[in-house]
């Protein structure tokens, strides 16, 4: 690529030399109109080819700035397609007006549409609707100052001094407008970016400078195609075929974001909000204070109305997108907060877990040695025949506190020595069928109803069964617990498959959970005293962790609890021999 470029400097070089030599040796006629018009149609055509090259070549906004480049050159080849077609093929001079004068004007739009996307901050993805009404709107807003400051000059009531004078000055404003946005983007970018807006800069004061040379030269009569004139346009065509071969090169990446970027997110719609404000300014002046003719100024009035109402459709497009842009924002911020909020959860609930699963374990085993001290002099003193009844059933007594603080501290040590157990494929939708069968048993006499629900082709999950099944019996037995204090209800218990997850839940009609925040506490239990320990539901939330599941609890509005725990499916990824080959 380097070589290409040097060849180009070279060809370039080359060519201006012939073109300043001809343009000098040659005198005015057909054959320096067809040598001036071609070599000017070939360079156009040449850089609209490396800009859409690069616009193949590149990805998101990137691909888009170098096609509307490649717009913005293919459309300047138009306009000058024209003058081949009137000076070389029909050997005539351009009719006046012109109608490539028209496409000439509105070349210009896309490459400040293009500056406009400011491909070289890193962008976060955007929707290119976004982009295309930016564009629509910037095109919409230049052809009216054409259509109203030109066009009724042109074609309405011709008016070939006032028409050039008018065209000339706008097509100024154009150029000078993006020769600044150009000197901006230089001046507040660094890197490749910078050197690809400085060259552009170059080109673009190049033509600029020989534009308004022609035109000067045009009004008093002294331009003809071929002419010295020509020279800074060729200069400065070449220079932008210069700058598609450089960014080839460069290859140009995002930079982050500067401190003010907010203030350029803002730019836009201001100059949006702006242009549609000038409007009905210029409509007025049109009307009210210009000196024109009343078919004039009807036209005028005309296009201002055709303009409001175009640019104003765009906004409310706009802003109708927006809004829909700005709910799917606050519908994923929403979900962000949940999720963040449920892993905040997890992550307080795991660290109570592992504290105090290292307390108790070595606490349990101290506790372990006096209550066998305990218990065996507990029961010696009850077998002792010399001693009273009433002291036989103080240490009967004494015994049986001990055998219950014994079966706490095995609990204690069984939820301690939590550790991930020989796991295989579980079938949930049998094993709930199981636990709810097992609890069924103790429902003779008890005004409960149990609902099993189970989809057909329930898929697998990988996990302990053993430990699945004592997580079903936990929280079936709590409902049980629950629904019986208020003299019966109805228990439903349903499993079903959701995207990539095996899904249980667990509800009841019963009175509901008192805190669903801090029912997987350890110790936390609303049971009398003697009935529960509390740790059932941290060791289920233990359970469901180690098989990378969610659980959560909640309350029905209508009263009663719900539990729902979530098991990701087995695939072939998650099995052991996979994760093994993996390894």
């Amino acid at each position: 690529m380097s070589l290409r470029r040097h060849w180009w400097i070279g060809v370039s070089a080359a060519l201006l030399l012939v073109y300043v030599t001809v343009s000098l040796s040659v005198p005015r006629g057909a054959t320096l109109a067809a040598f001036g018009d071609i070599t000017q149609l070939l360079l156009l055509f040449i850089a609209s080819v490396v800009m859409a090259a690069n616009a193949v070549s590149e990805r998101g906004q990137t691909r888009l700035f170098w096609s509307l480049m490649a717009v913005g050159c293919f459309m300047w080849t138009v306009s000058q397609g024209g003058w081949v077609f009137y000076e070389v093929l029909l050997r005539r001079d351009l009719p006046d007006p012109y109608f490539g004068d028209i496409v000439l004007f509105i070349h210009v739009v896309p490459f400040m549409a293009a500056l406009a996307l400011r491909p070289h901050l890193a962008q976060e993805e955007r929707k290119l609707y976004f982009s295309t009404l930016n564009f629509l709107m910037l095109l919409i807003w230049w052809v009216f100052l054409y259509a109203f400051i030109v066009f009724p000059d042109e074609y309405v009531a011709m008016n070939v001094q006032t028409y050039s004078r008018n065209y000339d000055v706008l097509y100024l404003v154009e150029n000078l407008v993006l020769l600044g946005a150009l000197g901006l983007l230089t001046a507040g970018t660094r890197g490749a970016w910078r050197t690809i807006y400085r060259n552009l800069t170059i080109s673009m004061a190049l033509y600029t400078f020989c534009s308004e040379a022609m035109n000067a030269a045009i009004a008093r009569g002294q331009y003809y195609t071929g002419s010295i004139y020509d020279i800074p346009f060729v200069a400065g065509v070449c220079w932008l075929v210069w700058v598609g071969l450089l960014a080839r090169k460069l290859k140009p990446t995002g930079e982050p974001p500067p401190p003010e970027r907010s203030r350029w997110m803002a730019l836009a719609p201001r100059l949006a909000m702006i242009a549609i404000l000038s409007l009905p300014v210029m409509g007025f002046w049109a009307v009210f204070y210009l000196d024109a003719p009343i078919h004039l100024r009807h036209f005028r009035l005309l296009v201002t109305l055709a303009a409001t109402l175009v640019l104003g459709i765009c906004v409310f497009i706009r802003q109708y997108l927006l809004d829909h842009e700005l709910m799917r924002l606050l519908d994923t911020s929403h979900r962000s907060l949940e999720n963040l909020q449920r892993l905040q959860s997890q992550l307080v609930q795991k660290e109570k877990l592992a504290s105090l699963g290292q307390l108790v374990a070595g606490a349990a085993h101290e506790i372990n040695n006096p209550l066998a001290a305990i218990l065996g002099y507990a029961e010696l003193l009850s077998s002792n025949g010399t001693l009273g009844s009433n002291q036989v059933s103080m240490a009967q007594k004494i015994g049986q506190q001990a055998r219950r603080t014994r079966d706490l501290v095995s609990d204690l040590l069984s939820f301690a020595r939590q550790a991930p157990a020989e796991k295989a494929l579980v079938d949930l939708g049998s094993l709930l069928h199981r636990a709810v069968q097992m609890e069924t048993l103790q429902l003779e006499g008890k005004k409960v109803r149990v609902e099993t629900r189970t989809a057909p082709d329930l898929p697998r999950i990988w996990g302990n069964a053993n430990q699945l099944f004592q997580c079903c019996l936990q929280i079936i037995g709590n409902a049980m617990d629950a629904l019986e204090e208020v003299g019966g209800g109805v228990l439903t218990a349903e499993a079903r498959r959701e995207g990539d997850e095996v899904v249980l839940e667990f509800s009841d009609s019963g009175p509901g959970i008192r805190e669903p925040l801090r029912v997987f506490d350890p110790f936390y239990t609303t049971k009398p005293i003697g009935k529960g320990t509390g740790l059932g539901l941290s060791a289920t939330y233990g359970v469901v962790q180690d098989h990378h599941g969610q659980i959560a609890c909640h309350n029905h509005p209508e009263g009663g609890a719900v539990f729902v725990l979530h098991f990701p499916v087995a695939t072939t990824a998650t099995l052991p021999e996979a994760q093994a080959a993996k390894a």
